[in-house]
């Protein structure tokens, strides 16, 4: 046995045995105890990821799995499985006593970080000038691709974007949630208020997670966010449930960071639907995007609805498509929106080009 002065008993066999794994914090030693192939294994419970907890993993053969983020380690080695295997937590000898586990609290084998490339998203949040404000616009309703169908909420935000590009100056970017193949939110908040992060980890993790413009358009680009929905059986899309359920990992650096990534944005919304529950909907838009950070221009949002006993969806399309009142309200909802970043901002924000001054130029007076 190395090192006798640093073993400690940890826990009892039978109580190990019996749950499979357990933490064991000792002389403030961090520890995830196992009992695989008739032994007892011992290696750190801190995660080299976030600092999440091995011991509420579950095991795959020798692998646990973190639980808040699924990053893999062996119970036995401590390295992370091929090709990550020289990632590793340190391991600690651990042994059977009689009826007890004692672990030598002197590592057997080091803790080995790698260097991990930082997300994009990661990136400060810097709000330098451009010539140009920015509109982002969110489409958050659902349909088959293969069989397009006309879009209330989409015929509104498309001719607000039109109308803050061709006469408002704007840069725009149009996002549609159909068109972004996303995960849902794995519930990382509800494991612990740190195992939510940003960027969200399920960003990092998988590579064909689309979400990134989204984000990447809230946090770093746009300086005015305009979000369209349909309203389905009193609420807003499901796309859009889904959406800011991801944002979380947003809100969630206020709580533990005390960083706010919005900083003088400005959203509004847009929405539409053969039932109705506007106000609903309009509320916890306007509660969630204001948690968010964001602010709102007077009258943020603009709404359509024919009411509850409105089935006939093909009317409904026929009113908002011949509707010249609804237009109207797009553009100036966009022109508001503008109108209060630049109040936000300043106009040393937004630079015109072509309009500094040459060398040449003298004062006329």
């Amino acid at each position: 046995m190395a090192g006798t002065d640093r073993w400690l008993a940890a826990c009892s066999r039978a109580e190990l045995q019996r749950r499979g794994s357990l933490p064991v914090t000792l002389e403030r030693t961090r520890l995830a105890l196992f009992w695989l192939e008739g032994r007892p294994w011992a290696i750190s419970d801190t995660c080299n990821h976030k600092a999440g907890p091995l011991s509420g993993g579950a095991l795959h053969g020798e692998y646990v799995m973190c639980p808040w983020h699924a990053w893999e380690y062996s119970v036995k080695t401590g390295r992370g499985p091929a090709p990550y295997d020289a990632e590793a937590v340190p391991t600690h000898a651990a042994e059977v006593r009689g009826e007890a586990v004692w672990v030598d609290l002197s590592p057997s084998s080091p803790r080995a970080l790698l260097p991990h490339p930082g997300h994009p998203l990661a990136r400060p949040v810097v709000s330098e000038p451009h010539e140009r404000p920015r509109v982002a616009g969110i489409s958050t309703t659902a349909m088959d691709l293969g069989n397009p169908r006309f879009s209330t909420s989409d015929h509104l935000l498309e001719h607000a974007l039109a109308h803050a590009e061709s006469e408002l100056h704007a840069e725009t970017r149009l996002l549609r949630l159909r068109e972004l193949p996303f995960r849902e939110c794995e519930g990382n908040y509800s494991k612990a208020a740190r195992a939510c992060t940003w960027p969200c980890a399920i960003t990092e993790r998988i590579a064909d997670d689309m979400l990134t413009p989204v984000y990447e358009a809230l946090v770093h680009w746009a300086d005015v966010v305009l979000v369209s929905t349909p309203i389905r059986w009193g609420g807003p899309s499901s796309l859009y449930v889904r959406m800011v359920e991801r944002m979380n990992c947003i809100q969630n650096q206020v709580t533990i960071a005390n960083r706010v990534l919005i900083q003088r944005k400005v959203a509004a919304f847009i929405i539409t639907g053969g039932q109705d529950n506007i106000q609903a909907v309009a509320g916890q838009m306007l509660t969630f995007f204001g948690e968010l950070g964001f602010s709102f221009p007077q009258f943020p949002f603009i709404a359509h609805s024919r009411g509850w006993t409105a089935e006939d969806m093909q009317r409904n399309v026929r009113a908002v498509q011949g509707s010249e009142s609804l237009r109207a309200g797009a553009r100036e909802l966009v022109a508001r929106a503008l109108d209060t970043a630049r109040t936000l901002h300043g106009s040393e924000h937004f630079q015109r080009g072509g309009r500094k001054a040459s060398p040449d130029d003298t004062d006329p007076t």
